[in-house]
């Protein structure tokens, strides 16, 4: 799981314009990198442009998933993500950071803004944060430690039975041995009785 673009874009009347981004391509090859990275910021406002206000979707692009929320205000995010990465966990994040850059940038700015011109230092510490979203979602955190729990108890339930089956073949092995224990007990009950002095 991998988050490698988190955007912040206004969704203008011609075309999106990108306000502020983060970018995470450590895991392509150095020559790759500001390609990658411009293909992202295209990727992203192409998405915002053909997505309607007020709206959430996940479009895939080979093992890419690229989520984008789009505000009836026109504030936009765009999470670029591998295909593992929980699409429940990327709009959690954007309607976090969207309602975060909302209350820091002053909506004037936003039509007009540019990435250099917008004072939001906050999207690198996100980006970096929900790399692991186990860690940074408390939903997931807990989702994982149900399939955890879930598992351990799969496994002790297992056990158990294999324990039960041992205990039944106990169980009937005992009965079997009662009823040896009767007759046997019957049959000295009978040897003593003729040898009982009256």
């Amino acid at each position: 799981m991998k988050l490698y673009s988190l955007s912040v874009l206004y969704k203008g009347k011609p075309k999106a314009v990108l306000l502020k981004a983060a970018y995470d391509v450590s895991s392509f090859s150095f020559f790759q990198r500001s390609s990658v990275q411009e293909f992202m910021t295209f990727t992203s406002q192409l998405i915002v442009e053909r997505s309607a206000k007020g709206s959430r979707a996940s479009v895939k692009e080979q093992e890419y998933l690229c989520h984008v929320y789009v505000r009836n205000d026109s504030l936009a995010g765009v999470v670029i993500a591998d295909s593992e990465y929980p699409s429940r966990v990327a709009f959690t994040l954007l309607e976090k950071v969207l309602d975060e850059f909302s209350k820091h940038v002053d909506r004037i700015e936003w039509p007009v803004g540019s990435p250099a011109s917008i004072n939001y230092t906050a999207l690198d510490g996100h980006l970096s944060r929900y790399q692991n979203p186990r860690e940074a979602d408390p939903m997931t955190k807990v989702q994982a430690e149900l399939d955890e729990t879930k598992i351990i108890l799969h496994n002790t339930m297992e056990s158990l039975l294999e324990r039960g089956e041992r205990l039944d073949d106990l169980v009937s092995k005992s009965e079997v041995l009662g009823t040896q224990s009767k007759a046997f007990y019957k049959t000295a009950r009978k040897q003593n009785s003729c040898c009982a002095i009256m």
